[in-house]
Parts: structure tokens; sequence; C-alpha cells
């Protein structure tokens, strides 16, 4: 991360900034904030403001003003298919001619911020799980939702290698990552899981070949979580991976099954069954359970990799817990 970005404005001084109640419109109280590998989140009232930060990585380019604002564009514009109403816009972070800081209005432009209503935690899907509240009927209109939005989304035209490749790449990257020594994870669960992954590619690559043959790959969600699921009326679903499209391209029995992979890690692991189940059920996929566990095998060690980052990232304190989360992935992958 750079400390200023190319207008010259220090980063810090904008977080600063969007730390005062009093730099909201609304007459805010107080200003809870998030940080994240990517973003600054700002609860401020009603309202959620999203920052991104000036990162370059190899998955994404956030380095200049004008590609985050088209990233913020580009995150409204997306988001807004699963949850409309719930995405305001983006807002300029201006400089005015006194040198002062301000959300909209006249002045240099010195930022862009996503904009959105603020949505009840204690209706995320995560906490209701948690509070042990979750129906199967809550699980049934998410998926209405999913379903839906999955019909209409079109097959893409990949090449049926192409799919397979992206996998296999995939698989690769994580296992390097995971296998550095920093880490401290469990080098013998790891090795089994990869052979597994790739076991499956060697033997069985043409079930996903044959998933984009069919036109079952799609442009989706990409980070289909427990916490980007409200169970509103109707669901809402927020917090798409905007930023590569590459991460959106996806089976929807992939998606599903990391949805419910999260679930079962936060304790309702009938989840998973039910999403499927649903799925096949309204579709008439009945995509292969050979095809499932190697998607959860894949999901679980991606997840994995992505919590060790975490690790990487001097900004983030308790880097022990995100150890322990990868390893609870690798433990979840080896139960099956």
């Amino acid at each position: 991360m750079t400390a200023s970005g190319e207008n010259g404005m220090n980063i810090g001084d904008k977080v600063a900034f969007l730390r005062r109640p009093q730099s909201y419109p609304s007459g805010v109280e107080r200003v809870e904030i998030i940080e994240t590998h990517m973003s600054w989140v700002f609860l401020a009232g009603e309202r959620v403001y999203k920052l991104k930060k000036p990162v370059r990585r190899s998955f994404l380019d956030f380095s200049t003003l004008e590609a985050r604002r088209l990233d913020a564009e580009r995150e409204v514009r997306l988001n807004r298919r699963l949850a409309d109403d719930t995405y305001i816009g983006v807002v300029p972070l201006v400089r005015d001619g006194a040198g002062r800081l301000r959300l909209g209005g006249e002045g240099r432009v010195v930022d862009w911020l996503v904009e959105m209503h603020r949505l009840p935690e204690s209706l995320t899907l995560s906490a209701v799980i948690a509070a042990g509240t979750l129906r199967p009927q809550d699980i049934d209109r998410i998926c209405g939702v999913l379903l839906e939005f999955y019909r209409r989304r079109p097959p893409l035209s990949l090449g049926d290698a192409e799919y397979r490749q992206l996998f296999a790449d995939a698989i690769a990257e994580n296992h390097e990552v995971l296998a550095r020594e920093s880490f401290g994870l469990p080098a013998e669960i790891l090795r089994r899981l990869t052979s597994q992954q790739l076991r499956f590619m060697e033997e069985q690559g043409e079930l996903l070949e044959a998933r984009t043959a069919g036109g079952r790959v799609i442009e989706g969600h990409g980070d289909l979580r427990p916490e980007h699921v409200f169970l509103t009326d109707p669901p809402l679903i927020i917090d798409c991976l905007e930023f590569n499209r590459e991460f959106r391209i996806i089976d929807p029995v992939d998606e599903l099954t990391y949805l419910g992979l999260e679930c079962e890690r936060l304790g309702a692991g009938w989840i998973a069954a039910h999403v499927l189940d649903s799925y096949r059920r309204e579709t008439g996929d009945d995509c292969c359970p050979e095809l499932v566990t190697f998607y959860r095998l894949f999901r679980c060690c991606l997840r994995a990799k992505i919590a060790v980052w975490h690790i990487e990232d001097h900004t983030v304190d308790n880097h022990e817990k995100w150890r322990r989360r990868a390893e609870e992935y690798l433990r979840l992958a080896e139960a099956g």
C-alpha cells in the first residue's frame, strides 16, 4: 500500500476524515469501522461507505484514482443484480478550495466511495445460524432468489479446456502458498488434499469440461458467504466479487457448495445438502457427487489460502487466528 495516492492526498488523512461522525451529512452519532485486505468500510448511521485501498495485487489494481472509480461503479452495478435498492451509488470524496475534505459537492476529487443502505446485521445468515433460529424455509427463500438469479445468467462461451485450466492453475497456486513453512500448516494433510485434487483433474477432469459444454458455467456472485446473505423479505445478497471477472466465472453447483461449506464451518452442516437438493429439484441438473466433492475440496483449500494471506498483511492483528482458520479449512476438507 502506498502512503499517498497519485493526487498527493495522504490515505491516512482520508481515513481520519471518514472516522469522524461530523463528516457525514445525516446527523451520524458514531462511526464503526471495518478494515479488510482491500477496503475500509465505514458504518455511519443508516448508511455504509466503502473506500478502496490504493493497493495492487496480482489479481487486482486499485493503485490509481481512476481504477478505484471504475471498480466502485462496477461494484454498484454488479451488486444491484441481487440487492438492487441497497446500493445507492458512487460518491466522490472531494477537497474544497480551502483544503477541507467532504463527501460530495464541489471540489477536487481525491477518491471515490461506494454508498449503501445499511442492512441489519442480525439478519445475516451467519447471525441467524449463531442465534440458533434458522429454519429450512429460510434456506428455501434464499435458494429461490439464487436459482432465479442463475436462470437469468447466460451461459458463458468458454472453451471446455479453459474452465478446466482455471482450476489447474488455482490448485497449483493454493498449494504453493499453503506449503510455505512460515505458515506452519500440517504438511502431510496439505499434500493429501492437493493429491486428491490433482487425481480428480487427471481421472475425472472431463466432468468440468462437461459443465461448460452443457451451458452450466455462468458469471455468478463469486463470494457467496453467510455474512453476505440477509434474511430480509425478500432475501438480499451483497458484496459480490467485483474486482476480477475470472473469479465470478462459476458453476452454480460450485457456488452453492461454497455456501454450504461456509455454513458447515459455522455449525449448520445440514444446509449444504439442502441447497443442492433444491438446485437439483428446480433445475433438473443432477450433478454427480464426485463433482460436488471436488468443488468442496477446492473451496476449502482456496479459503485456507485467503486466510493465510492475512498473516502477510502487517496491518491485520492476531495472525494466529488466521493460521488457525486456515487449518480449520484443511481439516474440513479432510473430513470430506
